[in-house]
């Protein structure tokens, strides 16, 4: 008998390609019937994919610039054609008073602005160097590096094709004094930068995912069918979702901002009132969509995939990680839309700039639009979630 049984385990344990077939044809089975994971599996390295390879660029051009001048003369507007044929700048607009140029820069309108002095053209021909002005917002310093390098070749070139050889100009040293004030961050320190973002990065991350699972565990529990025999409306069980924590945003960005002031040593020029007041939309849109990805998904697996599909592009396309000037057209609008894109220019105007409330509210407007389209789009898939 003993002899019997061992033989049968033995041949039990001797490996079966019949048996190691079917459990292989059982598992394309199962990928078959959860069309979300396998969707995943493939979209998610295919955005990538495309995101790294077409929309990153660390070398930004075109970046938008703005011209205060107040001599028109053809050595001045020389200059400005020649910036713009170097690819670095492209001049939007031409500012009439040194408080609009002070407002593009902070408002984010303009990544340089340059300063023509009146008398440029008559002190140049003095051979008196007059003073070239380029002011930088240099809170990404990422994004100013490459034009403010290029800057001093720019003017070289188009002075030494124009000057009049009487002059005796020789490409070294300039004819002119260019001075660069790289606003916001003259040092170019990266942590000024990073830190802040972090505060949008860490809540889209931690607050998507989380509420992501909030009606995919309720289902997966059982706890549904309780849920479901109860008078509460969908926007209800939605708020009813969200607020707790919005309490947890709030712990984590009063952990961020204690870390960029006593840990990293950053600025905080503006009002951390504010901050905390106007975050409470983004907040919000977050949470939106980790509840509406619940209600799409089947379970937790597929709630926590879905709030990766929306967490990359929001961290590859909002100026994070990449200056956001420096992607091509078609990544600058999708990333447009998220959320995350606003809030940095938010946060960073606010504690780098020292930036305003009513200066702010320009980036909070398209973040309340997202909150609602998400909303409604939650509560019609609550709807059906009902059915």
């Amino acid at each position: 008998m003993n002899s019997k049984m061992g033989a049968g385990m033995g041949a039990d344990s001797v490996f079966c390609f019949r048996r190691f077939a079917a459990m292989v044809y059982k598992e394309f089975i199962q990928m078959r019937r959860d069309r979300v994971t396998f969707a995943m599996m493939i979209g998610i390295p295919l955005m990538q994919l495309i995101l790294f390879g077409y929309a990153i660029n660390s070398d930004p051009r075109h970046l938008p610039t703005a011209v205060l001048a107040g001599d028109n003369s053809a050595y001045a507007r020389s200059i400005v054609a020649g910036m713009q044929t170097s690819t670095y700048f492209q001049v939007t607009e031409h500012l009439q008073s040194r408080a609009e140029a002070d407002s593009a820069l902070k408002e984010g309108r303009a990544q340089f602005v340059l300063t023509i002095p009146e008398d440029f053209s008559r002190r140049l021909l003095r051979g008196e160097q007059p003073v070239l002005l380029l002011e930088a917002d240099a809170t990404d310093p990422a994004a100013t590096s490459g034009a403010l390098s290029a800057m001093r070749e720019v003017v070289s070139q188009v002075l030494a094709r124009d000057l009049p050889a009487s002059s005796g100009y020789a490409p070294t040293p300039l004819p002119v004094t260019l001075r660069v004030h790289a606003e916001y961050n003259p040092e170019a320190v990266t942590q000024y930068n990073i830190v802040p973002g972090l505060m949008g990065v860490i809540l889209t991350l931690t607050l998507t995912m989380i509420t992501s699972l909030a009606i995919t565990r309720e289902r997966e529990r059982g706890t549904m069918e309780n849920l479901l025999s109860t008078p509460v409306r969908p926007l209800e069980v939605m708020l009813g979702k969200i607020v707790p924590y919005i309490l947890v945003g709030y712990i984590q960005m009063t952990l961020i901002v204690l870390a960029a002031r006593f840990l990293f040593g950053v600025p905080l020029r503006g009002s951390i009132l504010a901050v905390f007041v106007l975050s409470l939309v983004f907040i919000a849109a977050n949470l939106s969509v980790g509840v509406t990805l619940s209600t799409v998904a089947k379970n937790q697996l597929q709630a926590v995939q879905m709030s990766v599909f929306f967490f990359l592009p929001s961290l590859l396309l909002s100026g994070f990680m990449f200056p956001f000037r420096g992607m091509p057209g078609w990544a600058q609008t999708i990333g447009s839309v998220l959320p995350l894109t606003h809030y940095l220019r938010l946060v960073r105007g606010i504690l780098l700039k020292g930036n305003g409330t009513l200066e702010s509210l320009t980036h909070v407007w398209p973040i309340a639009l997202f909150l609602v389209a998400v909303i409604s789009v939650g509560m019609r898939r609550y709807r059906k979630t009902l059915d």
